[in-house]
């Protein structure tokens, strides 16, 4: 396939200006690594820290975390990884460098070179970034840098999408339904039969609906406060839905279960009122998992006495374990537990990418808009 030297990226350099659609060089795979053309990218919440400076992140920079697109070229070293040149594959955020004590053992989520290096420096494993202005600087890639016509991602990261999956909602696998599966399945270690509350009910929390609905949950409560997106909720498996600016969430989660609260709480915003939320609405001896990520160095209150002495459980979700998980989140999509494309709402030319950021920090996007770089 022919590989322009140039492509389009949106690119951050300054917080105030945001987001720049700029012609950039085009990067190319070293070793364990692949390139592929975007076909899409979501625009996940977490994105908003760096992009308002509330996480310092090296600038110039080029965000988007959850890609789907076409492998065009291999780095070298990956004879035995089953992946070709021609293959369509969505791309997981969080990027195992599969050498690390973490990694060895199976954690994904922990690994060590991924927050080192790229989540601190905007980098790749070997230190460098694959990205660069025209004039050869250097610019930092948030995992791999998917808001851009090409990206390079570590092997490790990536899973082949059937043919029959919409490539371009599938987009939307490598963060919102892994993170989602990550906190149902790792996570929570959600039991047949269970009861689940969901505390915002964005990309990510529309997930976990799905997917708790999948591993049998009993009753799926969806928090939030928007009527809107409880009225999405509720059509994606929500038994119960609580408004949380109307009504008294702790109040209407005692009369949907008898007086108890749930058993899993899922907290998926990364704020303290979510937080106090979930832990209001929790049973003695519930786990509480917090997927959402606060803007910087944030901190929520929790009541020791009541943690203490009715045994709960708080059990921080980052992700999934990405070797393991993708292909599971993928296949359970292709079988249509996952309706990954109800999922996405919104699709928008790269050029309107910085826009409809803002329209998700007021809280005005459902479920997921993606960058379709196909418009």
């Amino acid at each position: 396939m022919t590989i322009p030297e140039t492509m389009k990226a949106a690119v951050l350099r300054d917080v105030e200006k945001g987001l720049e659609v700029n012609e950039i060089r085009t990067p190319h795979p070293k070793a364990g690594e692949v390139l592929i053309k975007v076909a899409a990218c979501g625009l996940c919440h977490s994105d908003l820290h760096v992009i308002g400076g509330a996480i310092d992140f090296p600038k110039p920079c080029v965000l988007g975390h959850e890609v789907a697109g076409q492998i065009v070229e291999l780095g070298e070293g990956n004879e035995h990884t089953g992946l070709e040149v021609g293959q369509y594959v969505s791309g997981a955020f969080l990027m195992p460098c599969g050498q690390c004590e973490a990694c060895a053992s199976g954690r994904d989520d922990l690994c060590a070179p991924f927050f080192d290096l790229n989540r601190l420096q905007g980098k790749l494993y070997d230190g460098t970034t694959r990205l660069a202005d025209l004039d050869g600087s250097e610019i930092a890639m948030y995992s791999m840098g998917g808001l851009a016509e090409y990206a390079v991602v570590p092997s490790t990261s990536v899973a082949v999408v059937p043919e029959s999956m919409d490539l371009v909602s599938s987009a939307i696998i490598g963060c919102a339904a892994m993170t989602a599966y990550g906190a149902v399945r790792r996570g929570a270690d959600l039991h047949f039969g269970e009861s689940v509350a969901v505390v915002a009910t964005g990309g990510v929390g529309s997930n976990i609906i799905q997917i708790a609905k999948a591993f049998g949950a009993s009753q799926i409560v969806a928090i939030d406060i928007s009527d809107d997106k409880l009225a999405s909720a509720k059509e994606l498996g929500a038994t119960d839905v609580i408004n949380s600016v109307t009504q008294d969430a702790r109040a209407e989660i005692l009369k949907i279960t008898g007086g108890k609260g749930v058993d899993v709480a899922f907290e998926a915003l990364g704020r303290p009122e979510t937080w106090t939320t979930a832990l209001d609405v929790l049973k003695d001896g519930g786990r509480m998992v917090p997927i959402g990520l606060g803007a910087g160095v944030q901190t929520a209150q929790v009541e020791i006495n009541r943690l203490v002495r009715r045994s709960q459980h708080i059990l921080g979700s980052y992700g999934a374990r990405t070797r393991q998980d993708l292909p599971e989140v993928i296949r359970m999509a292709d079988l249509g537990m996952i309706d990954y494309q109800k999922i996405v709402t919104k699709r928008i030319p790269l050029e309107e990418a910085g826009a409809t950021y803002k329209l998700l920090s007021q809280g005005k996007v459902r479920g997921r808009a993606v960058v379709d770089m196909s418009l």
